[in-house]
């Protein structure tokens, strides 16, 4: 075997990763532009839709996201009134962050979109779970 099949781009775990998170996102854009969000926007507001409020360093470990990444984008997602953030009175450090009512009506809007993407992407169920599942151990073996 050649010493370079490593270096062979097919051989990668990466670029079909890359490409793969590429393609889902890029799909998802016009969905996500009926309701005015971006990608990272969405997937925010997903958590907060869930958790209603947390402050920034919890919402940064659900996402995967530094604070320098999700400032602006909650900063956007607050001039969208989708969001209140505020000074923890115990601790001026910590920011909490809480969905607002008219984020709240906001999910309503986009309850329709994880089907949407479904009906993009041509896996059967199976497939679909076990890519899940594969993405999650690979997540949480780098965590």
């Amino acid at each position: 075997m050649d010493k370079y099949e490593v270096l062979k781009l097919g051989n990668q775990i990466c670029f079909p990763l890359y490409v793969g998170s590429k393609e889902v996102v890029k799909r998802y854009t016009p969905f996500l532009e009926e309701i005015d969000l971006t990608y990272t926007q969405y997937i925010t507001m997903m958590v907060l839709w869930e958790h209603h409020e947390m402050n920034v360093k919890e919402l940064g470990k659900y996402l995967y996201l530094d604070s320098g990444t999700l400032t602006p984008v909650l900063k956007k997602l607050e001039q969208k009134g989708y969001i209140s953030r505020k000074r923890n009175t115990q601790d001026e450090r910590v920011l909490n962050v809480a969905v607002t009512e008219e984020g709240m009506k906001l999910r309503e809007k986009a309850i329709e979109i994880p089907a949407k993407l479904g009906e993009s992407v041509i896996l059967d169920e199976e497939d679909v779970k076990k890519l899940h599942e594969i993405l999650h151990k690979l997540i949480k073996n780098f965590a």
